[in-house]
């Protein structure tokens, strides 16, 4: 393979820098991660801010969100329990422990039971300071549950495109005596995707005349930017021919100059009636030279066509020497 990079200049357009301008990739560092989400952190923000907790709560992961509602679930109670506790072990009627932590058990459960105004009535307050706090942490349960089922709705609402590509992006033969760049992807769910749009952009490191490292940016052709349905899979190919900025790249060159391609996704989804967007990128290291993939679908005794996504990512080795690379 050529060992002198000669990539092919083409006319930048500012609009393609992915909102990064000319800052260079340092330590293999990815312009992007894999979800999609700018690689990219952010400091110099108060302490209290309070300006993306809407956007975090809906964002997070289920796991994450579930362990921070039974959490503050658990912590709130807890609080309102020692503070029933503090009005001393006859503050609550119908108690039935005999210890501190009997005491403590009931306080607690007794929480649980105001806080969701569920009342089942064996333990009731006495005394002006404990019903003023059962009064307090019942509007305060309203609240935090009305604020709780706002945002399971706008987590289940929220359009958003679920989209599997394949593990590594490969250099492969492409029509008869020709290589491409290429990838493939297919949708995780059972939802329609209309109008799907590809956008690959590809970037790399380069120094100037005066010794300053800079990022360009390069859009590349594919063979197919969009399809009406994404049915099956799909798989995204930019030639490699005389009009690819990329045709005198070799592997050593995309890994020195810490190469990476950007792929932007944009979809229609035939059940929220809105367009979603996904996002992911490629590093120089997650090239395979040499590579086709193995096919993702088969049929079943009945004839129907069988999408088995776990085989996104097989491929099986190719030796390129066979479509004339050098």
């Amino acid at each position: 393979m050529r060992a002198k990079m000669t990539l092919k200049k083409r006319n930048i357009n500012p609009e393609d820098d992915l909102g990064f301008g000319p800052q260079p990739v340092l330590k293999n560092q990815p312009l992007m991660n894999k979800d999609g989400s700018p690689n990219v952190r952010r400091i110099g923000l108060p302490f209290f801010n309070t300006a993306n907790n809407y956007h975090t709560l809906i964002t997070m992961s289920w796991a994450k969100f579930w362990a921070l509602v039974l959490s503050c679930y658990l912590v709130v109670n807890i609080i309102f329990a020692c503070i029933y506790m503090s009005f001393g072990a006859n503050s609550l009627d119908g108690t039935s422990g005999n210890s501190q932590f009997a005491h403590f058990m009931d306080a607690l459960f007794f929480s649980a039971q105001t806080i969701s105004t569920v009342g089942y009535g064996h333990i009731s307050p006495r005394g002006m300071g404990t019903n003023s706090v059962a009064a307090l942490e019942s509007m305060l349960g309203l609240l935090a549950f009305a604020l709780a089922t706002g945002l399971l709705y706008g987590r289940f609402s929220r359009p958003s495109a679920q989209i599997l590509y394949s593990k590594n992006i490969l250099v492969a033969p492409y029509l008869e005596k020709g290589r491409g760049v290429m990838f493939r992807l297919a949708n995780l769910r059972r939802n329609m995707l209309i109008d799907l749009e590809i956008e690959i952009i590809f970037s790399y490191n380069e120094t100037t005349a005066d010794g300053k490292t800079i990022r360009r940016f390069y859009p590349l052709e594919v063979e197919r930017r969009k399809v009406s349905v994404l049915t099956l899979n799909w798989t995204i190919v930019h030639p490699l021919d005389e009009n690819s900025p990329l045709i005198d790249m070799s592997k050593e060159d995309m890994i020195k100059s810490e190469a990476g391609f950007a792929i932007l996704l944009r979809a229609f989804d035939d059940t929220f009636s809105q367009t979603v967007h996904s996002r992911t990128q490629y590093q120089a290291h997650e090239i395979i030279w040499g590579a086709k993939f193995k096919p993702v679908f088969d049929r079943d005794d009945s004839g129907r066509i069988v999408l088995d996504l776990s085989k996104i990512s097989d491929h099986t080795p190719f030796d390129l020497e066979k479509v004339g690379v050098d």
